[in-house]
């Protein structure tokens, strides 16, 4: 019997698995991963005082007892304990979605209207859309588990392939092929490229894709393959026929489609969010669940974790849409801000990160938008902004960092606020502002 298969038998009787020392539980299995920062393998003995049963370790100086256990790379080690518990569980399926913008929308969605039919829907949790998140949240999954739905991030090509060698997707979904990570995709070609390795292993498998077919992307891409599309066109081809409200305007901020002639509405604001939303219903009317139940699934569906989220604050309405933040998202939340929303507007955006090359690019293209927005007031916050050599007006100030924002609004900022878009790269941690309105 090989290592694998002797601590897959110790992980079945676990506790879990945990890669940090310190959330140890009492009778988990630690694995040392190394970082750019950090080296797990410095903590294994903090990990066995803290209760873990055994630890995984690749640095052979730290292999000093029996509770220890050396591998030649605990991270690939990690990925193929993950494959072997998928395997064993082969018969569970998996919806795997990936995109550029939208998946966690998605995800969530799809995992609360597929939770109306199935009592165990197991899904990714936080940001565990990784190759160090997805094999851990591949090891979560209960025996007893119904059905699954798996969010994929990646950075770069060959990446979504990796991932799916480990998740074996039954079902797929791409939300959109966006100007997301292009430091590492290197160019819009390279993020379709990327994103496609999800049909690309469907397709060879001989699995399902759920299609948009509104967009002749993934329309294209997805010939000859086992698809379910739902699409707004008067077209045969589609199994679910929507209609989307794209230009409502009203203070009550919902996102409205029709599906068979019944009015769903959503607390999801921005008509962005309408493709994320009409997927999950696709999703569910594939397996069979009401549009009775999908309706009321939807419309109970109160998003959080600051992705497109509303909080009412004195007299004034906060759009809290500060999770992540690229080209692509950010020109959609502001179109939606400026052309739907009426009122007095204050928009408070951070830098975008990873664009590499294109950064400087893509952020005065956010500026030349926001100037001929009708938006009243934008802060601009981050090194990035900050250093864009450009002229502008006094609607937008500019600010180095978080910190001299503040600072700056406390003394200053007396203006009235009816609505304030709150938008930036996770790093920026603007969602702490909302303390300030």
């Amino acid at each position: 019997m090989n290592i694998r298969n002797i601590i897959y038998q110790l992980y079945m009787i676990s506790s879990g698995i945990e890669t940090n020392s310190k959330k140890v539980k009492k009778g988990s299995i630690f694995i040392a991963l190394k970082g750019k920062n950090f080296d797990g393998n410095q903590f294994a003995h903090e990990a066995i005082s803290n209760g873990a049963m055994i630890a995984i370790v690749d640095d052979k100086r730290v292999f000093s007892c029996r509770k220890i256990i050396y591998v030649d790379d605990s991270l690939h080690f990690l990925q193929k304990l993950a494959m072997y518990h998928r395997y064993q569980l082969r018969h569970i399926p998996i919806i795997a979605i990936t995109g550029s913008n939208g998946k966690t929308t998605t995800k969530e969605l799809t995992k609360t209207i597929l939770s109306r039919k199935y009592e165990k829907v197991h899904f990714t949790k936080n940001n565990l859309n990784n190759h160090i998140g997805i094999p851990l949240t591949i090891l979560s999954m209960p025996i007893n588990t119904q059905i699954s739905v798996i969010e994929i991030g990646a950075n770069h090509e060959k990446e979504i392939d990796k991932m799916c060698s480990i998740i074996k997707p039954d079902y797929g979904y791409i939300t959109n092929f966006g100007k997301a990570h292009l430091e590492g995709f290197k160019s819009i070609e390279g993020i379709i490229r990327g994103k496609l390795e999800l049909y690309n292993f469907l397709k060879k498998n001989k699995k399902v894709v759920f299609v948009n077919g509104d967009d002749p992307i993934q329309l294209d891409k997805s010939i000859g393959m086992k698809r379910y599309i739902f699409s707004e066109k008067e077209d045969k081809k589609s199994n679910v026929k929507i209609k989307y409200l794209w230009n409502q305007v009203g203070c009550d901020l919902k996102s409205i489609l029709y599906v068979d002639n019944t009015k769903i509405s959503s607390s999801l604001i921005g008509n962005y969010n309408l493709y994320n939303i009409a997927s999950a219903i696709s999703i569910g009317k594939y397996f069979k669940i009401s549009l009775e139940k999908i309706k009321k699934a939807v419309e109970e569906y109160i998003p959080k974790n600051h992705r497109s989220q509303i909080m009412n604050k004195k007299n004034t309405k906060i759009i809290i849409d500060c999770y992540n933040a690229n080209p692509t998202s950010m020109i959609k939340a502001l179109t939606f801000f400026n052309n739907n929303i009426k009122g007095n507007k204050i928009a408070i955006l951070g830098d975008m990160l990873e664009l590499g090359f294109y950064s400087n690019h893509e952020h005065e293209k956010i500026i030349f938008f926001i100037e001929k927005s009708n938006i009243n007031t934008t802060f601009l916050i981050g090194d990035i902004f900050f250093n864009i050599n450009l002229k502008t007006s006094q609607r937008i100030k500019k600010f180095i960092n978080k910190k001299k924002f503040i600072e700056w609004f406390k003394k200053h900022f007396t203006q009235k606020m009816d609505y304030v878009l709150i938008k930036g790269s996770r790093k920026g941690t603007l969602e702490s502002l909302v303390d300030l309105i």
